[in-house]
C-alpha cells in the first residue's frame, strides 16, 4: 500500500454505518488525519470525505456469526497499516494491542457504553444457565483491561468503564452538524420519527401501541430490529393493519440517510426502559432531536428528564397511553409544540459543543502521531 495513513479504525462488531463511528471518523478527517477503516456491512453506508480528505474503506466480511466477528477482530489489526490502531469494538482490543505492539504502533480504544451492564439486559446472556453470560463477562472484563492500558481511551459518557487509565478522554455523543437534516416546517399530517435499535429495551413495543393509539399520527422507525423482536413486530402488523399503514420500518441506514426523515417531522420519541445500561445514560438522540428543532417525548430516566427539564424541549412518558395522549395534545396545541421545538434548539445551540468535544480527541490522536 502506498498511502500513508494516520489512523486506522477497527469494528470488528459495530456496523460501518454506526452513527458514532461517522462521527469520530467526520472529526478525524476534518483535523486533517488521513484514514482507514476496517468494518463489516455496506460500503455506501461508510462515512464520506470530502475532496481534499483521505479516507480509506476497507471491505470486510459483514456475516454476522460470532465467530465471523471474532475472525475480524483479529484480521483487521494484522491489516491495518495506521500510525494509531483506534479498537471501537471490544472483542478487537487485545489483538489489536499485541499487532500494535508487534508493529511498533499506538494503541487506541473506545467504548461505547457500559458493556458490563448492557450484558445485564441481554436475554441470551442467561440461557443455558447463565454460562453465555459468564464467558461474555470474562471477556469484556479482559477487554476493560487492555482498554486501560491503551495509549489513549475515549469513553461515551462519564460512567462508562474503564475510570483509570493512562489518558482517558469522555467523548459524548455530541450531534455532528454534518449528518443532520433539520426538521424545518411540520408536515401537514402530524408524524413521530425514531432513529436507533429497534428493540424492546429501546421501546419498540411502546411505540407501536402507541402507534394503535394514536390514530392521527404517523410513524417513522429507523433502525434495524432486534432479532429476538421481528416475530413480535411481524404479529403487530398482522393483527393491526390500520395502525401498521401508519408505520414505516426503513431498517438500519447510514446517518446522514437516517437523517433525512427528520425533515417535515413533529417530534421525536426516545422511550428507553430503566434497564441497568439505560439508568444512568443520556441517548445521543435526544441531543439530536434539539439540534434538528424536533420536540421530545421521553421516558424518565434520571439525566433524561433532567435535560429535558433544563432544555423545556419535550414531555416525560412511562406508557404507550401517556405517549398517544401527549401525542393528541400537541396535535390540538401546535404553538405549545412549536414552543418546545424552538426552546430545544436555543438550548442546544448555548450548551452543545460539538467542536470543542471533538477537539480533545483530535489533539489527543494528534499527540500519538507527532
Amino acid at each position: 500500500m502506498s498511502q500513508k495513513i494516520d489512523v486506522s479504525i477497527i469494528s470488528s462488531g459495530a456496523n460501518i454505518a454506526d452513527a458514532r463511528l461517522h462521527r469520530i471518523t467526520g472529526a478525524l478527517l476534518r483535523a486533517g488525519m488521513s484514514v482507514e477503516i476496517f468494518a463489516p456491512g455496506n460500503p455506501h453506508d461508510a462515512p464520506r470525505a470530502n475532496g481534499h480528505e483521505q479516507l480509506f474503506i476497507r471491505r470486510g466480511g459483514s456475516h454476522k456469526s460470532l465467530f465471523a466477528r471474532y475472525f475480524r477482530s483479529r484480521s483487521y489489526p494484522l491489516r491495518a497499516k495506521g500510525k494509531v490502531l483506534y479498537a471501537i469494538s471490544p472483542e478487537a482490543f487485545a489483538p489489536t494491542h499485541g499487532f500494535a505492539f508487534i508493529k511498533g504502533r499506538k494503541f487506541a480504544v473506545d467504548l461505547y457504553e457500559d458493556y458490563l451492564r448492557v450484558l445485564k439486559d441481554r436475554s441470551w446472556a442467561r440461557k443455558y444457565f447463565g454460562i453465555p453470560g459468564l464467558l461474555a463477562r470474562l471477556d469484556t472484563k479482559l477487554a476493560l483491561w487492555f482498554a486501560s492500558r491503551a495509549d489513549l481511551t475515549t469513553v461515551a459518557d462519564t460512567q462508562v468503564p474503564p475510570f483509570i487509565a493512562y489518558q482517558r478522554i469522555v467523548l459524548r455523543n455530541l450531534p455532528d452538524a454534518t449528518l443532520l437534516t433539520m426538521s424545518g416546517e411540520r408536515d401537514a399530517t402530524p408524524r413521530a420519527i425514531y432513529i436507533g435499535d429497534l428493540r424492546e429495551s429501546r421501546g419498540l413495543k411502546t411505540m407501536l401501541h402507541s402507534a394503535t393509539l394514536a390514530k392521527l399520527w404517523h410513524f417513522d422507525l429507523v433502525g434495524p430490529i432486534a432479532p429476538q423482536d421481528q416475530e413480535f413486530v411481524n404479529e403487530w402488523i398482522s393483527n393491526n393493519p390500520e395502525a401498521s399503514s401508519r408505520v414505516k420500518f426503513f431498517g438500519k441506514l447510514a446517518p446522514h440517510e437516517s437523517w433525512k426523515v427528520a425533515q417535515g417531522a413533529w417530534v421525536g420519541l426516545c422511550l428507553l426502559h430503566s434497564t441497568p445500561a439505560f439508568v444512568e445514560a443520556v441517548p445521543s438522540k435526544l441531543y439530536e432531536y434539539m439540534v434538528v428543532g424536533l420536540a421530545s417525548i421521553s421516558t424518565p430516566l434520571p439525566r433524561c428528564a433532567e435535560l429535558i427539564e433544563k432544555s423545556k424541549s419535550g414531555v416525560l412518558a412511562t406508557t404507550s397511553t401517556e405517549v398517544a395522549v401527549i401525542l393528541e395534545d400537541l396535535r390540538k396545541d401546535t404553538k405549545k409544540l412549536d414552543q418546545m421545538r424552538a426552546s430545544g434548539a436555543s438550548w442546544a445551540a448555548g450548551n452543545l459543543d460539538s467542536p470543542r468535544e471533538y477537539l480533545a480527541l483530535t489533539h489527543a490522536i494528534s499527540a500519538l502521531i507527532a
